[in-house]
């Protein structure tokens, strides 16, 4: 602007500049930090009112990352980070906090290792404010499959359900599974509602009568209704032995559990604050041990941990162990807290079974906006490139395997549906491993949640998904690795 045109200005709305040189003076504010380790990586969160300008390098010897945050003072919010880095961090050693120049902070990350670090801002969603996040990848990323077959070799007895060493609790008391305290700086909404629930009870699991869906029954296609297909296998006259006998292997077959969610992305929240990310972890742990003590089988986790997994991410770890079956754990949220029961989901290449359905894909897809996802652009692509490999044999084969699930689903509790729902769902598209979504119970009614809260109901959930996978394989059983149809 001209001076002359500047001097009017400044003597026209002196207040309003004034306003502008004080809040450019003033800066952000840091309102929390959250720090994620986990075997994969480590992310630290800087949650902010306001979007900062930030630049960072990486120093070799010894290994440092530093990051320059423009148009913050150093402050105690800030220095908080130093306390977040625990010393079993994988890739983390210390925190060094400083002013660098006026009105720029600098973080000081001193290193176990080399990182390649993703630095990248997430735009307000959700509970969340603005977001820079700091991940911080290894050189050499783990290998899913070299893993796989390193803790099998070492398993030996651990891998039975409730041996020492495992990460599940034990199924001692009802009640004896506390929600989780959420990290310091996590979205006010999800904090304010963590008020505590009395002790849990055993449930009660009676099966709704079967007349009730007898409709549903005569309206089934064969193989479309596994609740109808249940029913006709359970009075077919076949000697019991022989319809429980567990399937034999030809060779060791993998499934892949998903806990849903975690990290910076809580899924759904019950009235009592219950998180879904951590009680489908717990019964994702659950299911684990039960694969694990299978003979012939084997489980690879996706998350053991709290943390997020971006959803492209979770297909490739599957893809990477070669599994033969994927099983993504979640607990679903209505807007009426009347819905109940557990729902299984498969992929649709077109449009989604019901409106429900729709909904639901589309707020589970948005979990990469939640927990924050920075793609290289060959990730990207990659990630694209899942999305349309999907095929009609994969499907076919999901709705074999979700239909034996849900036909065991139904003696822990209520169904949703009878049959199989099917939607655009991002981590069903593997396009060569039949792939299944489970619902276990609406977290948004407070009785289903006070259920998922209790490890013993958490058990009969794991119980009913691996007698389940275990009767799918029964009736396929798996061909040369990698075949799907």
């Amino acid at each position: 602007m001209p001076e002359r045109g500047r001097r009017r200005f400044l003597k026209a709305v002196p207040g309003t500049l004034l306003a502008l040189e004080l809040a450019d003076a003033r800066g952000g504010t840091l309102v929390g930090v959250r720090v994620w380790p986990a075997r994969d990586y480590t992310r630290v969160t800087l949650e902010l009112d306001e979007p900062l300008k930030t630049s960072h390098f990486t120093v070799s010897d010894p290994p440092r990352l530093v990051v320059d945050l423009e148009g913050i003072e150093l402050d105690a919010p800030l220095r908080e980070i130093v306390a977040k880095v625990k010393a079993d961090d994988p890739y983390i050693a210390s925190v060094r906090v400083g002013q660098n120049r006026p009105r720029v902070a600098r973080l000081v990350f001193d290193l176990k290792a080399p990182v390649e670090p993703q630095v990248f801002t997430v735009a307000p969603v959700a509970a969340y404010r603005h977001r820079l996040v700091l991940d911080l990848h290894p050189v050499q990323p783990p290998d899913p499959l070299a893993e796989l077959i390193a803790r099998g070799a070492g398993r030996g007895d651990a891998a039975r359900p409730g041996a020492p060493g495992r990460s599940e609790p034990p199924d001692a008391a009802p009640g004896a599974t506390p929600t989780p305290a959420l990290p310091a700086g996590a979205p006010a909404a999800a904090a304010a509602s963590r008020t505590a629930l009395p002790p849990a009870v055993t449930p009660s699991v009676a099966a709704p009568a079967v007349a009730r869906d007898a409709p549903a029954i005569a309206r089934a296609r064969d193989g479309d209704d596994p609740l109808a297909d249940l029913i006709r296998e359970r009075e077919a006259a076949v000697p019991v032995a022989a319809r429980d006998a567990r399937p034999t292997f030809d060779r060791l077959v993998t499934v892949a559990i998903d806990p849903g969610h975690g990290g910076e992305d809580p899924g759904a929240i019950g009235k009592h604050g219950t998180l879904e990310k951590d009680v489908v972890l717990a019964i994702a742990l659950k299911l684990r041990d039960r694969i694990d003590a299978t003979p012939g089988m084997r489980a690879y986790m996706t998350r053991e941990s709290d943390f997020f997994v971006p959803l492209a991410t979770r297909v490739a770890k599957a893809r990477a162990v070669r599994a033969d079956l994927f099983v993504s754990v979640h607990a679903d949220a209505f807007v009426l807290p009347q819905a109940r029961g557990s729902s299984v989901f498969v992929l649709s290449e077109r449009s989604a079974s019901s409106v429900g359905a729709r909904w639901l894909a589309s707020r589970e897809n948005r979990a990469d906006l939640i927990g924050g996802v920075g793609l290289p652009v060959r990730n990207r692509e990659v990630a694209k490139l899942l999305l349309e490999l999907s095929t009609t044999a994969q499907i076919r084969e999901s709705r074999r395997f979700g239909g034996a699930v849900l036909g065991e689903l139904r003696s822990v509790g209520d169904l949703h549906k009878v049959s199989i729902e099917q939607a655009a769902f991002a981590v069903l598209r593997a396009p060569d491993i039949p792939s299944i979504l489970v619902e276990t119970a609406f977290i948004s009614n407070p009785d289903e949640e006070r259920k998922l809260r209790n490890p013993r109901w958490q058990a009969k959930l794991a119980d009913a998904m691996h007698a389940g996978i275990l009767r799918y394989f029964r009736r396929n059983p798996p061909g040369p690795r990698g075949a799907t149809a």
